[in-house]
Protein backbone atom coordinates (compact mmCIF):
# COMPACT_ATOMS: atom_id res chain seq x y z
CA UNK A 1 0.00 0.00 0.00
CA UNK A 2 2.29 2.33 0.43
CA UNK A 3 4.51 1.90 -2.23
CA UNK A 4 1.12 2.02 -4.39
CA UNK A 5 0.76 5.46 -2.39
CA UNK A 6 4.04 6.70 -3.42
CA UNK A 7 3.85 5.78 -7.45
CA UNK A 8 0.39 7.91 -6.38
CA UNK A 9 2.03 10.67 -4.89
CA UNK A 10 4.85 10.91 -7.88
CA UNK A 11 2.53 10.65 -10.83
CA UNK A 12 0.13 12.95 -9.58
CA UNK A 13 3.64 15.32 -8.97
CA UNK A 14 4.38 14.37 -12.56
CA UNK A 15 0.69 16.01 -13.68
CA UNK A 16 1.42 19.10 -11.51
CA UNK A 17 4.73 19.78 -12.61
CA UNK A 18 3.59 19.17 -16.52
CA UNK A 19 0.61 21.31 -16.42
CA UNK A 20 2.76 23.98 -14.28
CA UNK A 21 5.26 23.74 -17.45
CA UNK A 22 2.52 24.05 -20.12
CA UNK A 23 0.94 27.26 -18.00
CA UNK A 24 4.55 28.60 -17.77
CA UNK A 25 5.04 28.09 -21.69
CA UNK A 26 1.74 29.67 -22.32
CA UNK A 27 2.74 32.91 -20.32
CA UNK A 28 5.78 32.73 -21.98
CA UNK A 29 4.58 32.83 -25.31
CA UNK A 30 1.85 35.43 -24.63
CA UNK A 31 5.30 37.39 -23.39
CA UNK A 32 6.68 37.08 -26.62
CA UNK A 33 3.45 37.94 -28.39
CA UNK A 34 3.32 40.78 -26.14
CA UNK A 35 6.64 42.08 -27.16
CA UNK A 36 5.81 41.73 -30.62
CA UNK A 37 5.69 44.13 -33.30
CA UNK A 38 3.72 43.53 -36.22
CA UNK A 39 4.36 45.36 -39.55
CA UNK A 40 1.91 47.74 -40.66
CA UNK A 41 0.80 48.92 -43.95
CA UNK A 42 -0.96 51.81 -44.14
CA UNK A 43 -2.94 51.77 -47.66
CA UNK A 44 -4.79 55.48 -48.93
CA UNK A 45 -6.34 56.06 -51.96
CA UNK A 46 -7.13 59.68 -53.24
CA UNK A 47 -11.01 60.63 -53.94
CA UNK A 48 -11.97 57.41 -53.15
CA UNK A 49 -15.78 57.33 -52.87
CA UNK A 50 -17.88 55.57 -49.96
CA UNK A 51 -19.26 53.37 -52.96
CA UNK A 52 -16.53 52.99 -55.09
CA UNK A 53 -15.68 49.11 -54.01
CA UNK A 54 -17.26 45.94 -54.33
CA UNK A 55 -17.01 45.60 -50.89
CA UNK A 56 -19.41 48.44 -50.48
CA UNK A 57 -21.31 47.72 -52.92
CA UNK A 58 -20.20 48.94 -55.82
CA UNK A 59 -21.71 47.68 -59.47
CA UNK A 60 -19.26 50.00 -61.55
CA UNK A 61 -15.98 48.32 -60.31
CA UNK A 62 -14.35 45.01 -59.50
CA UNK A 63 -11.81 45.06 -56.54
CA UNK A 64 -11.22 41.51 -55.46
CA UNK A 65 -8.08 41.83 -53.67
CA UNK A 66 -9.09 45.20 -51.58
CA UNK A 67 -12.45 42.75 -51.16
CA UNK A 68 -10.04 39.89 -49.45
CA UNK A 69 -8.28 42.63 -47.19
CA UNK A 70 -12.37 42.85 -46.02
CA UNK A 71 -12.99 39.15 -45.61
CA UNK A 72 -9.86 38.75 -43.68
CA UNK A 73 -10.52 41.40 -40.83
CA UNK A 74 -13.18 44.21 -40.15
CA UNK A 75 -14.77 46.76 -42.29
CA UNK A 76 -16.54 49.88 -41.07
CA UNK A 77 -19.57 51.07 -41.87
CA UNK A 78 -19.36 54.77 -40.62
CA UNK A 79 -15.62 55.39 -41.39
CA UNK A 80 -14.71 58.74 -41.68
CA UNK A 81 -12.14 61.16 -43.37
CA UNK A 82 -10.33 63.52 -41.38
CA UNK A 83 -11.79 66.19 -43.94
CA UNK A 84 -13.80 66.99 -47.62
CA UNK A 85 -10.31 67.33 -49.05
CA UNK A 86 -6.99 65.89 -49.20
CA UNK A 87 -4.06 67.46 -47.05
CA UNK A 88 -6.10 68.26 -44.14
CA UNK A 89 -7.65 64.90 -44.20
CA UNK A 90 -3.66 63.69 -44.44
CA UNK A 91 -2.39 65.55 -41.60
CA UNK A 92 -5.53 64.09 -39.22
CA UNK A 93 -4.13 60.77 -40.85
CA UNK A 94 -0.47 60.99 -38.95
CA UNK A 95 -1.30 62.94 -36.18
CA UNK A 96 -4.23 61.83 -34.86
CA UNK A 97 -5.48 65.63 -34.27
CA UNK A 98 -8.32 67.06 -36.03
CA UNK A 99 -7.04 68.78 -39.22
CA UNK A 100 -7.62 72.21 -38.21
CA UNK A 101 -5.88 71.71 -34.76
CA UNK A 102 -2.74 70.77 -36.73
CA UNK A 103 -2.71 73.63 -38.61
CA UNK A 104 -3.91 72.38 -42.03
CA UNK A 105 -7.09 74.14 -42.94
CA UNK A 106 -7.45 72.86 -47.02
CA UNK A 107 -5.59 71.11 -49.75
CA UNK A 108 -2.16 73.23 -50.07
CA UNK A 109 -0.70 75.17 -52.76
CA UNK A 110 3.02 76.25 -53.50
CA UNK A 111 1.87 79.91 -53.12
CA UNK A 112 0.78 79.44 -49.62
CA UNK A 113 3.26 79.00 -46.29
CA UNK A 114 0.88 76.39 -44.40
CA UNK A 115 2.20 72.61 -44.62
CA UNK A 116 2.45 70.03 -41.81
CA UNK A 117 4.60 71.56 -39.16
CA UNK A 118 7.92 69.51 -37.50
CA UNK A 119 5.92 70.21 -33.95
CA UNK A 120 3.47 67.85 -35.08
CA UNK A 121 4.08 63.66 -34.16
CA UNK A 122 3.67 61.73 -36.80
CA UNK A 123 3.00 57.95 -36.65
CA UNK A 124 6.10 57.18 -38.11
CA UNK A 125 8.29 59.65 -35.70
CA UNK A 126 6.05 57.19 -32.70
CA UNK A 127 6.89 54.19 -35.18
CA UNK A 128 10.84 54.49 -35.79
CA UNK A 129 11.10 55.31 -31.73
CA UNK A 130 9.69 51.93 -31.12
CA UNK A 131 12.22 50.45 -33.30
CA UNK A 132 10.33 50.40 -37.01
CA UNK A 133 11.72 51.25 -40.29
CA UNK A 134 9.56 53.47 -42.41
CA UNK A 135 8.80 54.41 -45.47
CA UNK A 136 6.69 56.64 -47.21
CA UNK A 137 5.74 56.04 -51.05
CA UNK A 138 3.43 58.05 -53.20
CA UNK A 139 1.04 61.43 -52.80
CA UNK A 140 2.37 63.21 -49.90
CA UNK A 141 0.57 66.82 -50.41
CA UNK A 142 1.43 68.01 -46.78
CA UNK A 143 4.01 70.20 -47.86
CA UNK A 144 4.86 71.17 -51.62
CA UNK A 145 8.71 71.70 -51.29
CA UNK A 146 10.17 68.34 -51.70
CA UNK A 147 13.25 68.79 -53.07
CA UNK A 148 16.40 69.67 -51.05
CA UNK A 149 17.35 73.23 -50.50
CA UNK A 150 13.66 74.16 -52.10
CA UNK A 151 12.23 75.84 -48.87
CA UNK A 152 11.62 75.71 -45.01
CA UNK A 153 8.83 72.96 -45.33
CA UNK A 154 9.49 69.68 -43.68
CA UNK A 155 9.62 66.55 -46.49
CA UNK A 156 8.52 63.63 -44.85
CA UNK A 157 12.33 62.47 -43.77
CA UNK A 158 11.76 65.24 -41.61
CA UNK A 159 8.03 63.90 -40.37
CA UNK A 160 9.76 60.19 -39.61
CA UNK A 161 10.33 57.95 -42.94
CA UNK A 162 13.64 56.42 -43.15
CA UNK A 163 12.71 56.26 -46.74
CA UNK A 164 10.54 58.12 -49.00
CA UNK A 165 8.98 58.65 -53.08
CA UNK A 166 6.87 61.46 -53.19
CA UNK A 167 4.83 63.75 -54.91
CA UNK A 168 4.18 67.15 -53.58
CA UNK A 169 0.57 67.08 -54.89
CA UNK A 170 -0.90 64.65 -57.47
CA UNK A 171 0.45 62.95 -59.99
CA UNK A 172 1.40 65.15 -63.36
CA UNK A 173 1.22 64.70 -66.21
CA UNK A 174 -1.63 61.51 -65.35
CA UNK A 175 -1.36 58.53 -63.25
CA UNK A 176 0.58 57.40 -66.26
CA UNK A 177 4.21 58.20 -66.87
CA UNK A 178 4.30 61.22 -64.13
CA UNK A 179 7.20 62.77 -64.26
CA UNK A 180 7.01 64.95 -60.84
CA UNK A 181 8.13 61.79 -58.22
CA UNK A 182 10.67 63.27 -56.00
CA UNK A 183 12.88 60.22 -54.33
CA UNK A 184 14.57 61.04 -50.93
CA UNK A 185 14.97 64.67 -52.27
CA UNK A 186 16.39 64.30 -55.57
CA UNK A 187 13.96 64.02 -58.21
CA UNK A 188 13.41 60.65 -60.42
CA UNK A 189 12.81 62.29 -63.56
CA UNK A 190 10.93 60.10 -66.35
CA UNK A 191 8.81 57.08 -65.76
CA UNK A 192 6.96 54.86 -67.48
CA UNK A 193 4.37 52.93 -66.37
CA UNK A 194 0.91 53.80 -64.02
CA UNK A 195 1.48 55.82 -60.81
CA UNK A 196 0.01 52.88 -58.61
CA UNK A 197 2.19 50.23 -60.31
CA UNK A 198 5.30 52.75 -59.89
CA UNK A 199 4.70 53.05 -56.22
CA UNK A 200 4.11 49.10 -55.69
CA UNK A 201 7.32 48.77 -57.29
CA UNK A 202 9.17 51.02 -55.05
CA UNK A 203 7.50 49.87 -52.28
CA UNK A 204 8.93 45.91 -53.09
CA UNK A 205 12.13 46.97 -53.78
CA UNK A 206 12.45 48.65 -50.25
CA UNK A 207 10.93 45.60 -48.14
CA UNK A 208 13.91 43.98 -50.14
CA UNK A 209 16.48 45.95 -48.99
CA UNK A 210 15.43 46.86 -45.72
CA UNK A 211 18.47 45.93 -42.84
CA UNK A 212 18.13 44.51 -40.81
CA UNK A 213 15.34 42.57 -42.60
CA UNK A 214 14.26 40.84 -39.22
CA UNK A 215 12.95 44.59 -37.74
CA UNK A 216 9.66 45.52 -38.10
CA UNK A 217 8.48 47.72 -41.23
CA UNK A 218 5.49 50.58 -41.40
CA UNK A 219 4.88 51.13 -44.39
CA UNK A 220 2.92 54.26 -46.27
CA UNK A 221 1.26 53.60 -49.41
CA UNK A 222 -0.67 56.82 -50.49
CA UNK A 223 -1.76 56.42 -54.07
CA UNK A 224 -3.04 59.07 -56.55
CA UNK A 225 -5.47 57.07 -57.68
CA UNK A 226 -8.94 58.05 -58.46
CA UNK A 227 -7.47 61.61 -58.41
CA UNK A 228 -8.01 63.51 -61.56
CA UNK A 229 -6.48 63.53 -64.07
CA UNK A 230 -7.22 60.11 -64.63
CA UNK A 231 -5.33 57.25 -66.32
CA UNK A 232 -5.35 53.56 -66.79
CA UNK A 233 -4.25 50.89 -68.90
CA UNK A 234 -6.51 49.53 -71.75
CA UNK A 235 -7.37 45.64 -69.48
CA UNK A 236 -9.26 47.44 -66.98
CA UNK A 237 -10.54 50.61 -68.71
CA UNK A 238 -12.06 49.03 -71.68
CA UNK A 239 -14.57 47.39 -69.30
CA UNK A 240 -15.68 50.69 -68.66
CA UNK A 241 -16.34 52.24 -71.89
CA UNK A 242 -20.47 52.86 -71.43
CA UNK A 243 -19.28 55.53 -68.42
CA UNK A 244 -18.69 58.92 -69.02
CA UNK A 245 -15.47 58.41 -67.53
CA UNK A 246 -14.05 54.89 -68.15
CA UNK A 247 -10.51 55.66 -66.80
CA UNK A 248 -12.34 56.96 -63.27
CA UNK A 249 -13.05 53.29 -62.69
CA UNK A 250 -10.24 51.99 -64.18
CA UNK A 251 -7.75 53.21 -61.97
CA UNK A 252 -9.71 51.76 -59.55
CA UNK A 253 -9.42 48.71 -60.24
CA UNK A 254 -5.64 49.03 -61.60
CA UNK A 255 -5.15 50.38 -57.98
CA UNK A 256 -6.41 46.91 -56.75
CA UNK A 257 -4.62 44.84 -58.83
CA UNK A 258 -1.33 46.65 -57.22
CA UNK A 259 -2.91 45.96 -53.82
CA UNK A 260 -2.69 42.32 -54.87
CA UNK A 261 0.47 42.77 -56.07
CA UNK A 262 1.67 43.92 -52.69
CA UNK A 263 0.04 40.99 -50.83
CA UNK A 264 1.35 38.59 -52.55
CA UNK A 265 4.71 40.36 -52.18
CA UNK A 266 4.05 39.95 -48.28
CA UNK A 267 3.33 36.47 -48.15
CA UNK A 268 6.17 35.86 -50.32
CA UNK A 269 8.80 37.09 -47.64
CA UNK A 270 6.55 35.07 -45.41
CA UNK A 271 5.30 38.41 -43.36
CA UNK A 272 1.26 37.78 -44.05
CA UNK A 273 0.65 36.94 -40.17
CA UNK A 274 2.33 39.14 -38.57
CA UNK A 275 1.29 42.08 -40.92
CA UNK A 276 -1.50 44.43 -40.00
CA UNK A 277 -3.11 45.78 -42.95
CA UNK A 278 -5.81 49.36 -42.98
CA UNK A 279 -7.16 50.39 -46.13
CA UNK A 280 -9.37 53.59 -46.14
CA UNK A 281 -9.44 57.21 -48.46
CA UNK A 282 -8.43 60.97 -48.11
CA UNK A 283 -12.36 62.48 -48.64
CA UNK A 284 -15.32 61.42 -50.27
CA UNK A 285 -15.47 61.26 -54.28
CA UNK A 286 -16.03 63.78 -56.69
CA UNK A 287 -18.05 61.01 -59.51
CA UNK A 288 -21.64 61.28 -59.32
CA UNK A 289 -22.81 57.89 -57.85
CA UNK A 290 -19.17 57.03 -56.46
CA UNK A 291 -20.48 57.47 -52.59
CA UNK A 292 -23.55 55.76 -53.18
CA UNK A 293 -27.10 57.62 -51.69
CA UNK A 294 -25.28 59.80 -49.40
CA UNK A 295 -25.59 62.91 -49.72
CA UNK A 296 -22.92 65.74 -51.22
CA UNK A 297 -19.37 64.89 -52.46
CA UNK A 298 -15.81 65.78 -52.07
CA UNK A 299 -15.57 69.44 -50.97
CA UNK A 300 -18.42 69.26 -49.30
CA UNK A 301 -18.87 68.31 -45.16
CA UNK A 302 -22.14 65.94 -46.08
CA UNK A 303 -21.64 62.65 -45.42
CA UNK A 304 -20.75 62.24 -49.35
CA UNK A 305 -17.92 64.48 -48.57
CA UNK A 306 -16.39 62.54 -45.78
CA UNK A 307 -17.41 59.07 -45.40
CA UNK A 308 -15.00 56.71 -46.61
CA UNK A 309 -13.95 52.86 -46.84
CA UNK A 310 -12.35 52.09 -43.36
CA UNK A 311 -10.58 48.17 -43.72
CA UNK A 312 -8.71 46.78 -40.83
CA UNK A 313 -7.11 43.65 -41.38
CA UNK A 314 -5.03 42.13 -38.44
CA UNK A 315 -4.62 38.18 -38.86
CA UNK A 316 -5.41 36.16 -35.60
CA UNK A 317 -6.45 39.56 -33.28
CA UNK A 318 -9.62 40.53 -35.44
CA UNK A 319 -11.87 37.94 -36.23
CA UNK A 320 -12.57 38.05 -40.43
CA UNK A 321 -15.65 39.07 -42.51
CA UNK A 322 -16.59 40.95 -39.08
CA UNK A 323 -17.96 44.58 -39.19
CA UNK A 324 -18.55 47.58 -37.46
CA UNK A 325 -21.25 50.03 -36.94
CA UNK A 326 -19.61 52.76 -34.87
CA UNK A 327 -18.70 55.77 -36.07
CA UNK A 328 -14.70 56.03 -36.60
CA UNK A 329 -12.21 57.54 -38.13
CA UNK A 330 -8.81 58.59 -39.85
CA UNK A 331 -7.97 60.38 -36.78
CA UNK A 332 -8.45 57.09 -34.66
CA UNK A 333 -5.55 55.72 -37.08
CA UNK A 334 -2.58 56.42 -34.87
CA UNK A 335 -4.02 55.95 -31.32
CA UNK A 336 -5.16 52.61 -32.68
CA UNK A 337 -1.51 51.97 -33.59
CA UNK A 338 0.47 52.84 -30.55
CA UNK A 339 -2.22 50.29 -28.87
CA UNK A 340 -1.59 47.32 -31.70
CA UNK A 341 2.37 48.31 -31.04
CA UNK A 342 2.16 48.91 -27.33
CA UNK A 343 3.42 52.43 -27.90
CA UNK A 344 2.31 55.70 -25.54
CA UNK A 345 0.45 58.15 -27.39
CA UNK A 346 2.60 61.24 -28.11
CA UNK A 347 1.95 63.34 -24.72
CA UNK A 348 1.91 67.51 -24.36
CA UNK A 349 -0.74 67.62 -27.13
CA UNK A 350 -4.55 66.76 -27.39
CA UNK A 351 -5.20 63.31 -29.65
CA UNK A 352 -8.50 63.84 -31.09
CA UNK A 353 -8.37 59.89 -31.54
CA UNK A 354 -9.23 56.97 -29.76
CA UNK A 355 -7.92 53.28 -30.08
CA UNK A 356 -9.61 51.27 -32.11
CA UNK A 357 -8.78 48.37 -30.30
CA UNK A 358 -12.30 47.97 -28.49
CA UNK A 359 -14.22 47.85 -31.58
CA UNK A 360 -12.27 45.05 -32.80
CA UNK A 361 -13.39 42.67 -30.17
CA UNK A 362 -16.51 44.57 -30.55
CA UNK A 363 -17.21 47.01 -27.66
CA UNK A 364 -17.65 50.62 -27.55
CA UNK A 365 -15.70 53.04 -28.34
CA UNK A 366 -15.77 56.14 -25.45
CA UNK A 367 -14.35 59.52 -26.64
CA UNK A 368 -13.83 62.52 -24.37
CA UNK A 369 -15.17 64.87 -27.37
CA UNK A 370 -16.85 63.79 -30.72
CA UNK A 371 -15.41 63.50 -34.09
CA UNK A 372 -15.46 67.08 -35.71
CA UNK A 373 -14.88 68.43 -38.97
CA UNK A 374 -14.89 71.93 -40.19
CA UNK A 375 -14.12 73.58 -43.79
CA UNK A 376 -14.73 76.98 -44.46
CA UNK A 377 -15.61 76.61 -48.13
CA UNK A 378 -18.41 73.98 -47.32
CA UNK A 379 -22.23 74.68 -46.05
CA UNK A 380 -22.02 73.48 -43.62
CA UNK A 381 -19.12 74.51 -42.58
CA UNK A 382 -19.49 72.55 -39.38
CA UNK A 383 -20.09 68.75 -38.36
CA UNK A 384 -19.88 66.22 -35.39
CA UNK A 385 -20.79 62.98 -35.22
CA UNK A 386 -21.54 61.02 -32.41
CA UNK A 387 -23.80 57.52 -31.88
CA UNK A 388 -26.56 57.23 -34.62
CA UNK A 389 -26.71 61.55 -35.15
CA UNK A 390 -24.76 64.37 -36.37
CA UNK A 391 -25.14 67.62 -36.33
CA UNK A 392 -23.99 70.23 -38.95
CA UNK A 393 -23.81 74.14 -38.38
CA UNK A 394 -22.98 76.85 -40.45
CA UNK A 395 -20.45 80.32 -39.99
CA UNK A 396 -22.23 83.24 -38.75
CA UNK A 397 -19.09 85.16 -40.97
CA UNK A 398 -19.82 84.67 -44.41
CA UNK A 399 -16.40 82.85 -44.89
CA UNK A 400 -15.36 82.73 -48.70
CA UNK A 401 -16.27 79.30 -50.41
CA UNK A 402 -14.34 79.34 -53.11
CA UNK A 403 -11.63 76.51 -53.89
CA UNK A 404 -8.12 77.91 -53.06
CA UNK A 405 -7.44 79.00 -49.53
CA UNK A 406 -5.72 81.95 -48.63
CA UNK A 407 -4.39 82.61 -45.48
CA UNK A 408 -6.02 86.01 -45.03
CA UNK A 409 -8.99 84.00 -45.11
CA UNK A 410 -8.07 82.85 -40.89
CA UNK A 411 -9.33 85.78 -38.88
CA UNK A 412 -12.88 85.27 -40.19
CA UNK A 413 -11.94 81.55 -39.83
CA UNK A 414 -10.84 82.39 -36.10
CA UNK A 415 -13.29 85.04 -35.01
CA UNK A 416 -16.79 83.03 -36.67
CA UNK A 417 -19.09 81.65 -34.49
CA UNK A 418 -22.11 78.80 -35.84
CA UNK A 419 -25.67 79.09 -36.57
CA UNK A 420 -27.94 77.14 -37.93
CA UNK A 421 -27.56 74.25 -36.48
CA UNK A 422 -29.34 70.80 -37.76
CA UNK A 423 -29.90 67.24 -36.36
CA UNK A 424 -29.65 64.12 -38.58
CA UNK A 425 -29.95 60.25 -37.54
CA UNK A 426 -27.33 59.25 -40.46
CA UNK A 427 -28.60 55.00 -39.73
CA UNK A 428 -32.59 55.75 -40.85
CA UNK A 429 -31.53 59.01 -42.96
CA UNK A 430 -28.31 58.29 -44.30
CA UNK A 431 -29.64 60.87 -47.14
CA UNK A 432 -29.86 63.62 -44.85
CA UNK A 433 -33.34 64.84 -45.62
CA UNK A 434 -34.88 65.30 -42.22
CA UNK A 435 -33.42 67.78 -39.45
CA UNK A 436 -34.77 65.91 -36.33
CA UNK A 437 -33.28 69.55 -34.16
CA UNK A 438 -37.30 69.44 -32.90
CA UNK A 439 -38.07 66.24 -32.34
CA UNK A 440 -35.07 65.20 -30.25
CA UNK A 441 -34.49 68.46 -28.18
CA UNK A 442 -32.42 67.13 -25.10
CA UNK A 443 -30.12 65.17 -27.92
CA UNK A 444 -29.94 68.50 -29.72
CA UNK A 445 -28.70 70.80 -27.01
CA UNK A 446 -26.26 68.44 -25.98
CA UNK A 447 -24.77 68.11 -29.44
CA UNK A 448 -24.92 71.70 -29.45
CA UNK A 449 -23.29 72.69 -26.66
CA UNK A 450 -20.56 69.94 -27.24
CA UNK A 451 -19.97 71.15 -31.12
CA UNK A 452 -19.48 74.79 -29.74
CA UNK A 453 -16.79 73.69 -26.80
CA UNK A 454 -15.31 71.43 -29.33
CA UNK A 455 -14.59 74.24 -32.15
CA UNK A 456 -13.67 76.53 -29.83
CA UNK A 457 -11.22 74.17 -28.75
CA UNK A 458 -9.89 73.48 -31.70
CA UNK A 459 -9.95 77.05 -33.45
CA UNK A 460 -7.70 78.33 -30.59
CA UNK A 461 -5.44 75.64 -31.25
CA UNK A 462 -5.01 76.13 -35.01
CA UNK A 463 -1.99 77.80 -36.38
CA UNK A 464 -2.30 81.13 -37.81
CA UNK A 465 -0.02 81.04 -40.70
CA UNK A 466 -0.31 85.17 -41.19
CA UNK A 467 2.06 85.41 -37.88
CA UNK A 468 4.19 82.79 -38.12
CA UNK A 469 5.13 81.32 -41.48
CA UNK A 470 7.15 78.09 -40.26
Amino acid sequence: MTFLRHQAVTILSMKVLVRLMFVLSGLFALQIYADQKPNIILFLADDLGYGDLSCYGSNEVKTPNIDQLASGGMKFTHFYAGSAVCSPSRASVLTGRFSLRAGIYSWIHPSQNMHLRKEEVTIAEVLKARGYQTAHIGKWHLGCQLEEASGNQPNPADQGFDFWMATGNNATPSHKNPHNFIKNGKPVGKTEGFSCQLVIDEAMQWLDKRKPAASPFYLNIWFHEPHAKVASPEKFRKRHLDKKNPDYFGCIENMDYEVGRLMDKIEKIGEQENTVIIFTSDNGSYMSGSNGILKGRKTQLWEGGIRVPGIFKWPGKIKPASQSNQPAGVVDILPTLCGITKTDIPQGRIIDGVSLLPAFNRRPLLRSAPLYWFYNPSRPVCVIRENVFCLIADPVIDLPKGNMFKESFIGDIKKTELTNFRLYNLVKDPEQKTNLSGSFPDIFDAMKSRMIKTHQSVIEEAHDWRKNPL
